[in-house]
């Protein structure tokens, strides 16, 4: 099983000792976002976990002890740094201190196992083409050599974001083809593997590969493993990556990036960070009277189970 940590809230940054709690008792809850009486309970340990997946914008909060998970499991680190500044990106540290804790999250863990994010590409009358790829540049030519690949996608027009950003432009084909272009160009110019993320539209001829950010061959190459060879059936349209097992909570996240699928509202995100207790087996609140607890699925991917790490 793939254990993903932060693809509904930043978990690293906000709940890292609830995180790290959870990994010293070996176990974790996690309650169902479209059913929520329905609470998932999986195992934390090497041979229920095939491989700890993390997404963050600030690592910063567990470096200190990230060792406690590393030392143990296969991980892989997606490290989101993007162009905004804290009109968009309020919870967010500022650029050159996002790559600062790159660098020294690469001297733990090696820059096979971080991919850098780029993402999501959005306009307004600020964040122009032009300033994305000067800023895209300036952060290439200081991570070349330091990660594994960069991932980037451009963002999706769904009808909360329009709300929660006004000032947002339509990004049109000629838009995306540009931004492409030269975002493929600066990538070839540093030695970056640069590929999309759920990304319908085919960019290879800017020298840029196809979508599938969290696969099996990733994951793999990076921890020196061998996976099973298998379908990789995607998290939402468009998407190649394995499947993966969140322990996360939407609206829990208090960055209060603008642009966010994953919070309804900042508002409603903070309130619900007041609930959190670090020593709960749950990120959000507690296992309530009526909830139906149901042990996960954790089918190892690993090829004759032969390279399982022995602890």
């Amino acid at each position: 099983m793939i254990l993903n940590t932060g693809g509904r809230t930043d978990t690293v940054q906000y709940y890292s000792k609830w995180l790290l709690n959870r990994f010293k008792e070996g176990f974790v809850y996690s309650r169902n976002p479209f059913y929520p009486n329905k609470v998932t309970r999986y195992e934390l340990i090497p041979k229920k976990i095939d491989c700890v997946v993390f997404c963050s914008k600030n690592y910063a909060p567990i470096l200190d002890r990230l060792n406690e998970i590393t030392d143990k499991f296969n991980t892989y680190f997606y490290y989101t740094i993007t162009a905004y500044r804290k009109d968009i990106e309020p919870g967010v540290p500022d650029i050159q201190k996002s790559i600062e804790t790159l660098f020294k999250l690469e001297e733990i863990v090696g820059f096979k196992r971080i991919a850098w994010r780029y993402d999501p590409v959005l306009l307004t009358e600020k964040y122009t083409i032009d300033y994305h790829l000067k800023t895209f540049n300036y952060m290439a030519e200081q991570l070349n050599g330091h990660i594994d690949r960069c991932i980037f996608s451009f963002v999706e027009m769904y009808k909360k974001l329009k709300h929660n950003m006004p000032e947002i432009l339509l990004l049109t084909k000629e838009d995306r083809e540009i931004l492409a272009k030269g975002l493929g160009d600066i990538a070839g110019r540093y030695g970056i593997y640069l590929q999309t993320c759920a990304e319908a539209q085919n960019f290879e001829k800017y020298g840029i590969h196809k979508s599938g950010c969290m696969t099996l061959d990733i994951l793999g190459m990076a921890n020196d493993v061998k996976f099973r060879n298998l379908k990789h059936k995607g998290m939402r349209k468009n998407c190649n990556c394995i499947e993966s097992r969140d322990i996360g909570a939407y609206d829990t996240c208090p960055n209060g990036c603008r642009y966010c699928y994953a919070n309804s509202s900042p508002k409603k995100a903070l309130e619900n960070f007041k609930l959190h207790d670090e020593n709960s087996p749950i990120l959000l609140g507690e296992i309530k009277e009526g909830d139906i607890i149901q042990t996960g699925n954790q089918k190892s991917f690993l090829e004759f189970n032969k390279n399982l790490r022995l602890f």
